[in-house]
């Protein structure tokens, strides 16, 4: 499996972004077959027919599986309104700030569809109630 690396081309849109936010490199795809020892053969999706399927390996990105790339998909309960109630899940961390000379708790709560890095700091009391 490898990366294709794209490179813009002013005025084309051939990997669906223009200009700053085009990505610099597609996939992954598969090999099919080395043609020599420079030129790869891909297995390249639909939405790229009108592209050649022979690259040349310094085109191409070796892609690394890596486990913390998978994305855990747990279907989420959505209201009528389409939104969907958030519930905490633990708290990560207490700690008191001092605001007009008077103590708040506050503790950082990892939410149930968010992840450890999306946690966030709330009033001790608000999360008792």
């Amino acid at each position: 499996m490898v990366f294709l690396k794209v490179a813009p081309i002013k005025g084309v849109l051939r990997f669906e972004k223009k200009g700053k936010l085009s990505p610099r490199f597609v996939g992954p795809f598969e090999i099919l077959e080395r043609i020599d020892p420079v030129a790869y053969h891909l297995a390249l999706s639909l939405t790229f027919s009108a592209v050649h399927d022979v690259f040349h390996v310094s085109i191409l990105r070796k892609y690394v599986v890596d486990q913390t790339h998978v994305v855990d998909f747990e279907p989420l309960q959505m209201n009528e309104n389409l939104s969907y109630g958030e519930k905490p899940i633990e708290i990560l961390a207490r700690e008191v700030k001092m605001l007009h000379n008077r103590g708040i708790a506050l503790v950082k709560v990892l939410w149930r569809n968010h992840g450890a890095k999306e946690a966030t700091w709330e009033r001790e009391d608000d999360m008792r109630a």
